[in-house]
């Protein structure tokens, strides 16, 4: 699966934040919800429009985010 397929950012939509294609639910939310320990299941009875492929394409999207993550070390002076 390709999260690209699931997962946009529109500056007209959340202000641009990566939401689930069609909806105004963010990445971070799901993401926040999840780490605060829902489940998919109780994500899915929360938002019955959403698809557990949805919910798999922002893990993926984060990772994807994540992965490619810059660290940039400066010298303490």
């Amino acid at each position: 699966m390709n999260y690209r397929d699931r997962i946009v950012a529109d500056y007209q939509i959340m202000l641009g934040k990566p939401v689930v294609k069609g909806t105004r639910i963010t990445v971070e939310l799901l993401l926040r919800k999840m780490s605060e320990g829902a489940t998919s299941a109780d994500l899915l009875a929360m938002y019955p429009h959403l698809e557990e492929a949805d919910i798999m394409a922002a893990l993926m999207y984060a990772s994807d985010i994540l992965a490619n993550e810059e660290v940039i070390m400066l010298n303490a002076a």
